[in-house]
């Protein structure tokens, strides 16, 4: 379980909004937070979901600092222009989504941030949900040797039929199980079907079939977006446990 809250932790937390080198060496923006003290301190990319660079992912990527993580979470959707999370999410579906080759150089931008930060102790940790959870499994097995562990929160997508196939994302990503290094956590509503029931068992049988390292978790009463507080899909006990197995992976992996 994770270290239980004292009153006496004396913690700080600096955040700010920075540019960062993304893919071709584009400038996107990238939320930065850290803790206060001079570490050394795991570092984690946080990978947004389809809705964007929201609220959400900034709150997340705060929590990840006042949990001892020097964190880092790049707008993927940088390349669209400004405006709030809806109107940049209908540019976005517009043109198809982002290219997985783009996320990759993005979130790989990130890492390379990471190592420029005092205080950071040389591992890191991927994380995303939703569209994001896809994401850090494509970013673990298309660099695997820049991830120290991983994890994939209801990423839909990792499994996809020959005619779910686009120019944006070419290829179902299952299919890479064993290029992955890092060990990878799985967290997974039984309502979703966004990745089904069906499509988790593919994706736990590929990690099987290649020896991978992983742990699964799949919750009864849950769907797509549990953790979602401010939407109708937030389950509180279902994302009290999935936080904590969460920050127990990572410490586990990374501290």
């Amino acid at each position: 379980m994770p270290i239980p809250f004292r009153t006496d932790n004396g913690e700080g937390v600096t955040s700010e909004t920075v540019k960062i080198a993304g893919n071709n060496d584009d400038q996107i923006s990238a939320y930065v937070a850290r803790p206060s003290g001079a570490g050394p301190h795991p570092g984690v990319v946080l990978i947004h979901h389809a809705p964007g660079w929201d609220d959400w992912y900034h709150e997340a990527t705060l929590k990840f600092a006042r949990h001892g993580y020097i964190a880092v979470c790049p707008n993927l959707y940088e390349r669209f222009g400004d405006g709030t999370v809806e109107e940049v999410s209908a540019k976005v579906r517009e043109a198809g989504g982002v290219a997985d080759s783009q996320v990759v150089g993005d979130v790989h931008g990130a890492i390379h941030h990471l190592h420029g930060i005092a205080g950071y102790n040389g591992k890191v940790g991927v994380i995303g949900t939703c569209s994001g959870g896809r994401h850090t499994f494509l970013v673990a097995t298309s660099i695997p040797d820049e991830v120290t562990a991983a994890a994939n929160l209801w990423g839909g997508g990792v499994v996809m039929k020959p005619e779910e196939l686009t120019p944006m994302r070419p290829k179902s990503i299952v299919e890479d199980a064993p290029n992955l290094k890092a060990p990878l956590l799985g967290l997974f509503g039984n309502d979703d079907q966004n990745p089904s029931p069906e499509a988790v068992n593919t994706l736990e049988a590929a990690l099987k079939a290649a020896g991978k390292t992983y742990e699964f978790h799949r919750y009864d009463g849950a769907g797509h977006g549990f953790f979602y507080y401010d939407r109708a899909a937030y389950r509180q006990e279902q994302a009290v446990d999935g936080w904590n197995k969460v920050f127990d992976f990572f410490e586990k992996h990374l501290a």
